[in-house]
């Protein structure tokens, strides 16, 4: 969806029109997904973490600017609420008790995410989301981590090669 009309729902929003929410969950909550599937590598915490940004978003709605770029306003409210949420649960469990992500392929998943949860860093699946799902420029994504934007170039380039070659390895065997 274009940020103009991210926009336009936004406002609409902060107007009380509870249509344009749905209709703002509808345009954007595959982007959502997939952007927190990158802090929590599981489906039923992403989609608990769906469920609060989206009401954190109704609840904030009244801090968004009209005209300012309302897909990052978005990440960055799923960006806080996965930081807060997973300091809050690690803070709960005993480090012991605490497993090492599984990079086996559990249904439902796709096979590039999958791929992407084994090869890939956690801040390269970002910046491979950001750009490829959320249709951001470099530069953009770069704003948004707080990093060079030739940095963000050249990691999506590298994350892009490493996918293809092990695609690639994976398909001769």
């Amino acid at each position: 969806m274009k940020a103009k009309e991210l926009d336009r729902l936004l406002i609409r929003i902060a107007e009380g029109d509870n249509l344009a929410f749905e209709q703002l969950y509808i345009n954007t909550r595959r982007g959502v997904y997939a952007f927190l599937y990158t802090y929590y590598h599981n489906p039923a915490d992403t989609e608990d973490g769906m469920q609060s940004v989206y009401l954190n978003i109704k609840k904030g709605i009244h801090t968004y600017r009209a005209g300012s770029n309302p897909s990052a306003w978005i990440l960055q409210i799923a960006k806080n609420w996965a930081y807060n949420d997973l300091r809050k649960k690690k803070r709960e469990i005993p480090t012991e008790e605490m497993k090492e992500p599984s990079y086996e392929y559990e249904g439902g998943r796709g096979e590039i995410t999958e791929l992407m949860e084994r090869i890939l860093t956690e801040e390269e699946q970002r910046i491979v989301t950001l750009h490829v799902i959320w249709e951001y420029k470099h530069r953009e994504i770069a704003e948004m981590l707080g990093c060079p934007t030739g940095t963000i170039t050249s990691k999506y380039k590298r994350s892009i090669e490493k996918l293809k070659k092990t695609l690639k390895e994976e398909k001769r065997q």
